[in-house]
Protein backbone atom coordinates (compact mmCIF):
# COMPACT_ATOMS: atom_id res chain seq x y z
CA UNK A 1 0.00 0.00 0.00
CA UNK A 2 2.79 2.44 0.94
CA UNK A 3 4.68 1.55 -2.25
CA UNK A 4 1.58 2.35 -4.33
CA UNK A 5 1.23 5.75 -2.60
CA UNK A 6 4.88 6.55 -3.26
CA UNK A 7 4.55 5.54 -6.91
CA UNK A 8 1.46 7.74 -7.28
CA UNK A 9 3.23 10.68 -5.63
CA UNK A 10 6.27 10.27 -7.90
CA UNK A 11 4.01 10.14 -10.96
CA UNK A 12 2.25 13.36 -9.92
CA UNK A 13 5.60 15.13 -9.33
CA UNK A 14 6.93 13.88 -12.66
CA UNK A 15 3.77 15.07 -14.43
CA UNK A 16 4.07 18.53 -12.84
CA UNK A 17 7.71 18.79 -13.91
CA UNK A 18 6.79 17.81 -17.48
CA UNK A 19 3.97 20.39 -17.56
CA UNK A 20 6.32 23.08 -16.23
CA UNK A 21 8.99 22.20 -18.82
CA UNK A 22 6.46 22.26 -21.65
CA UNK A 23 5.11 25.60 -20.43
CA UNK A 24 8.60 27.12 -20.35
CA UNK A 25 9.31 25.91 -23.90
CA UNK A 26 6.11 27.58 -25.12
CA UNK A 27 7.08 30.83 -23.40
CA UNK A 28 5.78 32.84 -20.45
CA UNK A 29 3.08 35.47 -20.11
CA UNK A 30 4.63 38.96 -20.03
CA UNK A 31 1.92 41.19 -18.54
CA UNK A 32 1.18 39.50 -15.17
CA UNK A 33 4.87 38.74 -14.63
CA UNK A 34 5.72 42.41 -15.21
CA UNK A 35 3.41 43.30 -12.33
CA UNK A 36 5.12 40.61 -10.23
CA UNK A 37 8.47 42.17 -11.14
CA UNK A 38 7.03 45.49 -9.98
CA UNK A 39 6.24 43.85 -6.63
CA UNK A 40 9.82 42.61 -6.36
CA UNK A 41 11.31 45.95 -7.44
CA UNK A 42 9.27 47.97 -4.94
CA UNK A 43 10.12 45.53 -2.14
CA UNK A 44 13.83 45.63 -3.00
CA UNK A 45 13.81 49.42 -3.07
CA UNK A 46 12.15 49.30 0.34
CA UNK A 47 15.18 47.32 1.57
CA UNK A 48 17.54 49.92 0.07
CA UNK A 49 15.57 52.73 1.75
CA UNK A 50 15.75 50.90 5.08
CA UNK A 51 19.52 50.50 4.88
CA UNK A 52 19.75 54.24 4.17
CA UNK A 53 17.69 55.04 7.28
CA UNK A 54 14.67 56.30 5.30
CA UNK A 55 12.10 54.19 7.13
CA UNK A 56 9.02 56.13 6.06
CA UNK A 57 10.08 55.82 2.42
CA UNK A 58 10.64 52.09 2.90
CA UNK A 59 7.15 51.75 4.36
CA UNK A 60 5.65 53.54 1.35
CA UNK A 61 7.44 51.26 -1.11
CA UNK A 62 6.22 48.16 0.71
CA UNK A 63 2.68 49.50 0.33
CA UNK A 64 3.38 50.04 -3.38
CA UNK A 65 4.51 46.41 -3.54
CA UNK A 66 1.14 45.33 -2.18
CA UNK A 67 -0.61 47.26 -4.95
CA UNK A 68 1.44 45.50 -7.62
CA UNK A 69 0.82 42.16 -5.91
CA UNK A 70 -2.92 42.72 -5.96
CA UNK A 71 -2.85 43.66 -9.63
CA UNK A 72 -0.75 40.77 -10.97
CA UNK A 73 -3.21 38.08 -9.88
CA UNK A 74 -6.24 40.02 -11.11
CA UNK A 75 -4.58 40.71 -14.48
CA UNK A 76 -3.69 37.03 -14.84
CA UNK A 77 -7.26 35.92 -14.06
CA UNK A 78 -8.95 38.56 -16.25
CA UNK A 79 -6.71 37.85 -19.24
CA UNK A 80 -6.57 34.08 -18.74
CA UNK A 81 -2.78 34.16 -18.42
CA UNK A 82 -2.34 32.26 -15.14
CA UNK A 83 0.55 29.80 -15.15
CA UNK A 84 2.58 27.59 -12.83
CA UNK A 85 5.62 29.77 -13.54
CA UNK A 86 3.68 32.88 -12.52
CA UNK A 87 2.56 31.29 -9.25
CA UNK A 88 6.12 30.31 -8.31
CA UNK A 89 7.57 33.68 -9.34
CA UNK A 90 4.86 35.49 -7.38
CA UNK A 91 5.67 33.52 -4.22
CA UNK A 92 9.38 34.32 -4.47
CA UNK A 93 8.66 38.00 -5.06
CA UNK A 94 6.22 38.04 -2.12
CA UNK A 95 8.82 36.56 0.23
CA UNK A 96 11.26 39.37 -0.60
CA UNK A 97 8.74 42.23 -0.72
CA UNK A 98 6.51 41.20 2.19
CA UNK A 99 8.84 39.04 4.26
CA UNK A 100 12.44 40.24 4.07
CA UNK A 101 11.69 43.95 3.42
CA UNK A 102 9.29 44.52 6.37
CA UNK A 103 11.35 42.22 8.60
CA UNK A 104 14.47 44.32 8.00
CA UNK A 105 12.44 47.53 8.34
CA UNK A 106 11.09 46.51 11.73
CA UNK A 107 14.52 45.45 12.97
CA UNK A 108 16.33 48.62 11.89
CA UNK A 109 13.51 50.98 12.90
CA UNK A 110 12.49 49.60 16.29
CA UNK A 111 13.94 46.19 17.23
CA UNK A 112 17.71 46.77 17.07
CA UNK A 113 17.92 47.92 20.74
CA UNK A 114 16.59 44.50 21.80
CA UNK A 115 19.73 42.83 20.41
CA UNK A 116 19.37 39.12 19.73
CA UNK A 117 15.71 39.16 20.76
CA UNK A 118 15.10 41.89 18.20
CA UNK A 119 16.57 40.18 15.15
CA UNK A 120 15.05 36.85 16.18
CA UNK A 121 11.64 38.55 16.30
CA UNK A 122 12.22 39.95 12.81
CA UNK A 123 13.32 36.51 11.60
CA UNK A 124 10.17 34.99 13.10
CA UNK A 125 8.09 37.33 10.94
CA UNK A 126 10.05 36.31 7.82
CA UNK A 127 9.88 32.56 8.45
CA UNK A 128 6.16 32.64 9.31
CA UNK A 129 5.59 34.56 6.09
CA UNK A 130 7.50 31.89 4.16
CA UNK A 131 5.44 29.15 5.81
CA UNK A 132 2.25 31.06 4.99
CA UNK A 133 3.25 31.25 1.31
CA UNK A 134 4.21 27.56 1.18
CA UNK A 135 0.91 26.53 2.76
CA UNK A 136 -1.03 28.72 0.33
CA UNK A 137 0.69 27.11 -2.67
CA UNK A 138 -0.11 23.63 -1.36
CA UNK A 139 -3.75 24.43 -0.53
CA UNK A 140 -4.52 26.68 -3.51
CA UNK A 141 -6.66 24.02 -5.22
CA UNK A 142 -8.29 22.63 -2.07
CA UNK A 143 -9.34 25.72 -0.09
CA UNK A 144 -12.35 27.96 -0.81
CA UNK A 145 -11.17 30.84 -3.03
CA UNK A 146 -13.29 33.42 -1.16
CA UNK A 147 -11.29 32.89 2.03
CA UNK A 148 -7.60 32.80 2.91
CA UNK A 149 -6.38 30.45 5.65
CA UNK A 150 -4.21 32.64 7.86
CA UNK A 151 -3.39 36.32 7.46
CA UNK A 152 -1.98 36.91 3.93
CA UNK A 153 1.65 38.01 4.00
CA UNK A 154 0.96 41.19 1.92
CA UNK A 155 -1.60 42.25 4.54
CA UNK A 156 0.90 41.59 7.36
CA UNK A 157 3.57 43.65 5.58
CA UNK A 158 1.06 46.45 4.90
CA UNK A 159 0.13 46.47 8.58
CA UNK A 160 3.80 46.97 9.46
CA UNK A 161 4.11 49.80 6.92
CA UNK A 162 0.95 51.47 8.19
CA UNK A 163 2.32 51.33 11.74
CA UNK A 164 5.61 52.96 10.70
CA UNK A 165 3.82 55.73 8.79
CA UNK A 166 1.46 56.29 11.73
CA UNK A 167 4.38 56.89 14.10
CA UNK A 168 5.98 59.31 11.63
CA UNK A 169 2.66 61.10 11.13
CA UNK A 170 2.01 61.72 14.84
CA UNK A 171 5.63 61.93 15.96
CA UNK A 172 5.19 59.46 18.82
CA UNK A 173 8.22 58.72 21.06
CA UNK A 174 10.71 55.98 20.19
CA UNK A 175 10.28 54.07 23.46
CA UNK A 176 6.61 53.48 22.66
CA UNK A 177 7.30 52.30 19.11
CA UNK A 178 9.76 49.63 20.32
CA UNK A 179 7.17 47.92 22.50
CA UNK A 180 4.39 48.37 19.93
CA UNK A 181 6.42 46.80 17.10
CA UNK A 182 7.63 43.93 19.29
CA UNK A 183 4.04 43.04 20.18
CA UNK A 184 2.84 43.59 16.61
CA UNK A 185 5.46 41.35 15.04
CA UNK A 186 4.62 38.39 17.26
CA UNK A 187 0.90 38.92 16.63
CA UNK A 188 1.34 39.07 12.85
CA UNK A 189 3.63 36.03 12.83
CA UNK A 190 1.02 34.03 14.75
CA UNK A 191 -1.88 35.18 12.54
CA UNK A 192 -0.02 34.24 9.33
CA UNK A 193 0.36 30.61 10.37
CA UNK A 194 -3.03 30.41 12.14
CA UNK A 195 -6.18 28.79 10.74
CA UNK A 196 -8.25 31.98 10.98
CA UNK A 197 -10.17 32.75 7.79
CA UNK A 198 -9.69 36.06 5.98
CA UNK A 199 -11.76 37.44 3.12
CA UNK A 200 -9.78 37.17 -0.13
CA UNK A 201 -11.68 39.78 -2.23
CA UNK A 202 -11.75 37.20 -5.05
CA UNK A 203 -15.53 36.84 -4.96
CA UNK A 204 -16.83 37.31 -8.55
CA UNK A 205 -20.01 38.91 -7.20
CA UNK A 206 -18.00 42.00 -6.18
CA UNK A 207 -17.71 43.16 -9.80
CA UNK A 208 -21.38 42.45 -10.58
CA UNK A 209 -24.27 44.88 -10.17
CA UNK A 210 -24.64 46.15 -6.59
CA UNK A 211 -27.19 48.40 -4.85
CA UNK A 212 -26.69 52.14 -5.42
CA UNK A 213 -25.93 52.72 -1.73
CA UNK A 214 -22.73 50.65 -2.11
CA UNK A 215 -21.37 53.21 -4.58
CA UNK A 216 -22.22 56.06 -2.19
CA UNK A 217 -20.48 54.30 0.70
CA UNK A 218 -17.41 53.59 -1.46
CA UNK A 219 -17.16 57.27 -2.45
CA UNK A 220 -17.50 58.36 1.20
CA UNK A 221 -14.76 55.90 2.18
CA UNK A 222 -12.43 57.32 -0.48
CA UNK A 223 -13.13 60.87 0.75
CA UNK A 224 -12.33 59.90 4.36
CA UNK A 225 -9.13 58.14 3.29
CA UNK A 226 -8.09 61.18 1.23
CA UNK A 227 -8.68 63.47 4.22
CA UNK A 228 -6.50 61.42 6.61
CA UNK A 229 -4.70 58.82 4.47
CA UNK A 230 -2.15 57.63 7.05
CA UNK A 231 -4.66 57.22 9.87
CA UNK A 232 -7.33 55.65 7.69
CA UNK A 233 -4.92 53.19 6.09
CA UNK A 234 -3.85 52.10 9.55
CA UNK A 235 -7.49 51.65 10.60
CA UNK A 236 -8.29 49.66 7.43
CA UNK A 237 -5.34 47.31 7.90
CA UNK A 238 -5.86 46.86 11.64
CA UNK A 239 -9.53 46.02 11.01
CA UNK A 240 -8.57 43.44 8.37
CA UNK A 241 -5.86 41.98 10.65
CA UNK A 242 -8.36 41.38 13.45
CA UNK A 243 -11.21 40.33 11.14
CA UNK A 244 -9.93 36.73 11.22
CA UNK A 245 -10.02 36.23 15.01
CA UNK A 246 -13.27 38.21 15.33
CA UNK A 247 -14.91 36.12 12.60
CA UNK A 248 -13.73 32.95 14.33
CA UNK A 249 -15.28 34.03 17.64
CA UNK A 250 -18.56 35.11 16.01
CA UNK A 251 -18.99 31.84 14.08
CA UNK A 252 -17.93 29.60 16.98
CA UNK A 253 -21.50 28.91 18.27
CA UNK A 254 -22.62 27.86 14.78
CA UNK A 255 -19.62 25.59 14.30
CA UNK A 256 -20.25 24.05 17.70
CA UNK A 257 -23.88 23.29 16.79
CA UNK A 258 -22.78 21.73 13.50
CA UNK A 259 -20.26 19.53 15.31
CA UNK A 260 -22.95 18.33 17.71
CA UNK A 261 -25.28 17.53 14.81
CA UNK A 262 -22.54 15.63 12.98
CA UNK A 263 -21.62 13.77 16.17
CA UNK A 264 -25.25 12.72 16.68
CA UNK A 265 -25.45 11.59 13.07
CA UNK A 266 -22.42 9.30 13.46
CA UNK A 267 -23.53 7.91 16.82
Amino acid sequence: MNTEKLDTSEKIQTSEKIDMAEGMRKGIYILPNLFTTGTLFAGFYGIIATTNGKYDVAALWILISSIFDGLDGKVARLTGTSSKFGVEYDSLADLVAFGVAPGLLMYCWALKPFGRLGWLAAFLFVVCGALRLARFNVQVNTVESKRFVGLPIPAAASMVSAMVLLFYHFGWPGSFKKLAILLLIYLLAFLMVSNFRYYSFKDPSIIKRQPFIFLVLAILLLIVIAAEPVLMLFIVFICYTFSGPIGYIMTYPRRRRLKKIMHKGHS
